[in-house]
């Protein structure tokens, strides 16, 4: 069984997922993500982050992503644990860019 891990930037936060299927997005510019694997053995100490993941993807069949979101995407052996990283200082994952062109604000003219 092939399994991929997924990282992605979304709301400011860097989004690890695992998947069984990963292809180009029907709409140009977007990566289909289906089938989404979360780690379901039971355990003493619950990870939040990975619980906060469980949430918000429950009841999720297939995401859609912006390849410009896309930080990389990895074919591993076996599934791992999904998790949401926050970005800060000690980082070393740089947010892309979101606007192109900023547009002149009214002090700058």
């Amino acid at each position: 069984m092939r399994v991929f891990r997924i990282c992605f930037l979304n709301q400011g936060k860097v989004y690890e997922i695992y998947a069984k299927r990963v292809q180009q997005g029907e709409l140009y510019g977007f990566v289909e993500v289906q089938d989404l694997l979360f780690d379901d053995s039971s355990k003493l100490l619950v990870d939040p982050s990975t619980e906060r993941l469980k949430t918000e993807f429950s009841g999720v069949d297939r995401t859609i992503i912006p390849i410009h979101a896309i930080i990389r995407i990895d074919e591993v052996e076996k599934e791992g644990q999904g998790k949401i990283h926050e970005i800060g200082d000690k980082t070393n994952v740089t947010p892309f860019p979101s606007p192109l062109y900023s547009p002149p604000r009214d002090s700058d003219k």
